[in-house]
């Protein structure tokens, strides 16, 4: 009976879960909290990382339904780009940040209501990996240990002593679960020297992958982390739907203490496992990480977008946008531009990029978290210009796309389209406005902007008044549910 039922059991898919919570501030100015960094094209010039975890993990034949745990600021842009992908997902929306044991917590409880024996994988949405057969491979093996009551780790055999990743101590063997072993212990970031030692010894990166039985998780998280546990199975129970979201309940998911699946779970359990692997893998935590996987010319630079070089050695120069970005005479630099920001910065030191952000934010800079473009469900826009009593903008709406329907107390806003057709609500009126055409919307008229063509639409909008800041919008309707 028992090797039936295991029989049975490697014959269920494994089910992928993506946390992509982050906002990647060490990727600045490139990945903002409007845009962050698993959302973006800069290892890729065709599609986020993200989207390649989203691929990875799409092979029926081992893989059941994706779900994704994210943001709700974030929930379009996911949206949107599972759809690019043609990938279906089960998409649940966190309202606030409580680290990776509340979202695990999660994950668990979501997917025992189809199997409480499901077997799940954790995974992250900035890693870039080098094989993806690797990958599978190694899933597929640790997830015999899973099936077998283990909660199993991969751990990366390192490749340099690295400073930025936590390590791994494999104890004794596990039985009857090849190439598997019991975790002796975690060791947080170490210098230099820690990580020589370490690796010295047989360590191994901890990659931040977890493969678990969903029944093994909720008994080790009642154990060890109850309140996580208490808090993520209320917002679940209470969760409402949206669209196409699962939006978890917010004052049950903030009641979770925030803390780590590490700390909560994996360093006091008695049923942690490893199994080493040695295919490339990368967080891109740092524009160092990013230089690392990028293809590099004889110099040793990676460039992307319009850039020159002379006589620059070792250098990651990233530039954004129609500008062009030189650099003459220097080694081991990131250079980042961006339309309305640039980073220079020592290889060495670019992961104090998040102190600088930190700066930022205290400084009230606008540019620490939005980007210039700032994307939208409907589309996007992007600030041209602004000045006292006024700002310009320059909108895209994708066919399809509506804003909400809304007016304003302290600007009035003219709207040019450059391209494709508007369907304009002004008031008790509906009217087209096509290309060449204009519109004006007076302060505190009722207004709505929808794009019922078959191409994108883009228009030139001016503000002018008191206020142009974007809280002075009161939506009286929103499809988008915001």
């Amino acid at each position: 009976m028992w090797e039936m039922m295991m029989d049975l059991d490697r014959s269920a898919p494994i089910l992928p879960v993506i946390l992509c919570g982050g906002s990647g501030t060490r990727l600045w100015p490139a990945s903002r909290e409007s845009m962050p960094k698993q959302f973006s094209r800069l290892v890729s010039e065709h599609s986020s990382t993200f989207q390649d975890t989203a691929r990875r993990v799409a092979d029926a034949a081992t893989f059941g339904r994706l779900s994704v745990l994210t943001h709700t600021d974030a929930r379009f842009i996911v949206a949107e780009q599972l759809a690019e992908a043609r990938i279906a997902a089960d998409i649940l929306l966190e309202p606030e940040r409580r680290d990776s044991a509340a979202a695990v917590a999660v994950a668990a409880l979501h997917a025992a209501r189809t199997d409480p024996q499901a077997v799940v994988l954790i995974l992250a949405a900035d890693h870039v990996i080098g094989d993806t057969r690797a990958f599978v491979s190694a899933v597929e093996a640790a997830a015999v240990g899973a099936r077998a009551g283990h909660i199993m780790t991969l751990g990366i055999e390192p490749t340099q002593p690295a400073t930025a990743y936590g390590y791994i101590h494999p104890g004794e063997a596990i039985p009857d679960v090849p190439g598997t072993y019991r975790i002796a212990r975690f060791v947080e970031k170490p210098d230099r020297h820690g990580a020589e030692r370490l690796i010295a010894e047989g360590a191994v990166w901890n990659s931040g992958y977890f493969l678990f039985r969903a029944d093994v998780m909720l008994a080790e998280l009642e154990a060890h982390a109850p309140a996580v546990l208490a808090a993520a199975r209320a917002a679940l129970d209470d969760a409402a739907r949206d669209l196409d979201f699962v939006r978890l309940d917010a004052d049950a998911f903030g009641q979770a203490p925030k803390t780590s699946i590490d700390y909560a779970v994996m360093e006091r359990t008695r049923h942690a496992g490893v199994l080493p692997v040695s295919f490339a893998w990368s967080d891109v935590g740092t524009w160092d990480a990013v230089w690392s996987v990028l293809e590099q010319d004889a110099s040793g630079n990676a460039v992307r977008g319009r850039v020159e070089l002379i006589e620059t050695r070792g250098s990651l120069v990233h530039s954004e946008g129609e500008q062009v970005t030189a650099v003459v005479g220097l080694e081991d630099v990131v250079v980042v531009s961006t339309p309305d920001a640039v980073l220079v910065s020592s290889k060495a030191r670019s992961g104090e990029v998040k102190t600088l952000v930190e700066r930022l934010r205290a400084k009230a800079y606008p540019e620490a978290d939005a980007h210039r473009r700032m994307y939208r469900p409907w589309g996007w826009y992007q600030r041209i210009d602004i000045g006292e009593r006024f700002q310009v903008k320059r909108i895209m709406v994708t066919p399809g796309g509506r804003l909400s329907l809304q007016k304003h107390y302290h600007r009035a806003e003219h709207w040019v389209v450059v391209k494709g057709t508007a369907e304009v609500t002004l008031n008790e009126r509906v009217v087209l406005v096509h290309e060449n055409e204009a519109i004006y919307l007076p302060i505190g008229s009722m207004h709505r902007l929808s794009n019922p063509g078959k191409i994108p639409l883009e228009l030139i909008e001016v503000q002018v008044g008191s206020y142009t800041g974007e809280d002075d919008i009161i939506r009286v309707e929103d499809v988008y549910g915001r």
